[in-house]
């Protein structure tokens, strides 16, 4: 990596679950190595925005500063740090869920294609295994290349993107902003209120 690309961060996902160990800690992270091939790339931080409950409101003038009041509780868009807190892995009752061992959540995916690329650009995953690169480029009007070797991955690969083809939500990700872990229900609010808006 030092090597071929200029190292610009590395990301920490906090992915929650793994494998229980008995000698020692568990596992639960993952890192991400964010790289490019010159020192002029692109990177859209508005696009990936996350959505946080505000703790302590802060006002100026009797209005919110940097934050908004909704029927559901204080919000405020933040800025994405490099410590990922907010994706869970694929559970068994989330529609993108396949029996792929190391299957990586499409919310994941979704900000790093967001914030690296722009629509009609071509996303590469040498790795494809489920489809969800694939998958979540097709949702966010990408075009994307996958090379797998396993036939039944590459299957649930194939079916995955033909149900992209009509669903293109990404769980976690609501009308362009990134959504705290459980919360899923506000999520439904926020996507059922831009649907009435945009009527």
């Amino acid at each position: 990596m030092f090597e071929l690309f200029h190292v610009q961060n590395r990301i920490t996902w906090q992915r929650e679950k793994g494998r229980g160990a008995l000698a020692n800690w568990k596992n639960g992270m993952e890192d991400i190595w964010f790289g490019t091939k010159s020192k002029e790339y692109t990177f859209h931080v508005k696009d990936v925005m996350s959505r946080r409950k505000v703790i302590a409101p802060y006002k100026v003038n009797g209005q919110p500063k940097d934050w908004e009041e909704t029927e559901n509780g204080n919000y405020r868009n933040t800025y994405p740090s490099n410590f990922w807190d907010d994706i869970s892995i694929p559970y068994w009752s989330m529609p993108e869920n396949t029996q792929h061992p190391t299957q990586k959540p499409e919310k994941l995916i979704a900000k790093l294609i967001l914030a690296s690329s722009n629509e009609n650009d071509i996303v590469f995953d040498p790795f494809l295994g489920s489809g969800t690169t694939s998958v979540v480029a097709k949702k966010l009007n990408r075009r994307y290349i996958g090379i797998e070797q396993n036939p039944r991955y590459c299957g649930w690969a194939e079916y995955r993107l033909e149900v992209a083809q009509k669903d293109k939500e990404i769980q976690g990700y609501v009308n362009g902003v990134f959504w705290e872990r459980n919360t899923l229900a506000l999520q439904k609010k926020e996507k059922n209120k831009g649907a009435t808006q945009s009527v």
